[in-house]
């Protein structure tokens, strides 16, 4: 039978939630720094296309930065664990927000290209705000399941938010008032929404200086097959992007694609709050499971859609149908992560998760370009299906890793 606990019989877990006291004025704060990380890539691709009258440089620029902060953000993250949140993310995010202020500079006054990659590559520093949230809450709530459970699924709901409005913002801001507003924005939000967050010392985990014994998270069992789950579900999430983008291009309504993106995130936003309503079942490992088997064929809708006709308003409504799935797949994946990730390295943990999707989603954007070069849009809707597979069979092998007791 499933585990009952204090919150699963509450109406409303969110209510309980965020009654745990420093909840709400860590999250107004995180929220507040959350933002700026689905605006500053749009803000960036139009500052240098504007400036430079080239998308190639704009892409290529943010594609460094990406590069960078996969290498960057693990060691940030590790530090973040040894020596608290507050000490190590709040000058971590002051050379973050330098470097896209350097940025902003070197455009507005047409620096060297090279310039732009150097100041881009420096906000590789940036905290993973949504990670040191996870962390807070795993922190608050180790020994409620249930309660992480919502926490998380507020979490991924919260990602799901800023990742809809952070590019309509950048949009906004760049095109309503000055080619740089969406960077400087962004760079004002997320240190004064990093401070808010730090501010709050008392919700803080506390600090675990690394032993010479202690391994990386890499190295706990069950935890490299998750971040395989991942590296494919970002390439579903990179490809399902690129495929939209050129299907609406093809049908002559380039500028419906965010909208109709916007969608997806909607439908992911909503699974997840409803998903955090949900009583957790016992067997987390077989929910993985259940939950990328329903990701893989949701994800086949976009491609039925696709294929039937060249309605963007039927595609709309697949896409939003098919973002249904993918929230409570990250949600179950956060939670296996820290339960699988050695205690004191949540952050590394968890970061190393957010890099594999990232790196995904880098893939996800080649393959799904190149499936889109070779048998066009409609076509390249198979990429994000054969990703979600291939993490269906992932998380099938490894299954049997997740459910085995951790290695502290």
């Amino acid at each position: 039978m499933p585990q009952t606990t204090p919150l699963a019989r509450r109406p409303n877990p969110y209510i309980r939630l965020f009654r745990t006291p420093g909840a709400r004025a860590f999250t107004l704060g995180n929220l507040v720094a959350r933002l700026p990380m689905g605006m500053f890539s749009v803000s960036a691709v139009i500052m240098i296309a504007g400036a430079r009258g080239s998308y190639a440089l704009a892409g290529a620029v943010t594609a460094t930065g990406l590069a960078a902060t996969a290498l960057v953000a693990p060691w940030t993250a590790r530090l973040v664990d040894r020596h608290g949140q507050a000490r190590i993310a709040v000058p971590a995010t002051a050379v973050a927000v330098l470097g896209s202020l350097a940025l902003l500079l070197c455009v507005h006054f047409g620096a060297p290209d090279w310039t732009l990659f150097a100041a881009y590559a420096a906000t590789a520093t940036t905290p993973n705000t949504g990670g040191m949230s996870r962390a807070r809450w795993a922190h608050l709530h180790r020994d409620d399941p249930a309660a992480l459970h919502t926490a998380n699924s507020f979490e991924q709901a919260a990602d799901e938010l800023c990742f809809m409005l952070g590019p309509v913002a950048a949009a906004f801001l760049c095109s309503a008032l000055f080619p740089e507003a969406g960077t400087l924005v962004g760079t004002v939000l997320l240190m004064t929404g990093m401070l808010l967050f730090t501010a709050q010392r008392t919700t803080e985990p506390p600090a675990a200086p690394r032993t010479p014994a202690a391994k990386s998270p890499l190295r706990a069992r069950g935890f490299a097959p998750l971040l395989a789950v991942f590296l494919a579900t970002g390439v579903v999430f990179g490809s399902l992007e690129v495929v939209t983008i050129a299907y609406a291009d093809g049908l002559g309504h380039p500028s419906a694609a965010g909208g109709v993106l916007a969608l997806q995130a909607a439908g992911s936003c909503v699974a997840g709050l409803l998903y955090g309503t949900a009583r957790p079942a016992r067997g987390t490992s077989r929910r993985l499971v259940g939950c990328v088997g329903a990701m893989t064929v949701l994800m086949c809708l976009p491609l039925l859609a696709a294929r039937s006709g060249g309605s963007l308003a039927v595609l709309a409504a697949a896409l939003l149908c098919a973002g249904a799935a993918t929230a409570p797949t990250m949600v179950t994946g956060m939670t296996l992560v820290q339960r699988r990730t050695p205690e004191g390295q949540l952050n590394e943990g968890m970061t190393l998760a957010v890099t594999a999707i990232l790196g995904g989603i880098a893939v996800g954007s080649a393959t799904g370009g190149q499936a889109i070069e070779q048998a066009g849009a409609d076509m390249g809707y198979l990429v994000p299906v054969c990703a979600a597979a291939v993490a269906l069979v992932v998380s099938v092998a490894g299954s049997g890793r997740y459910a085995a007791p951790p290695r502290r």
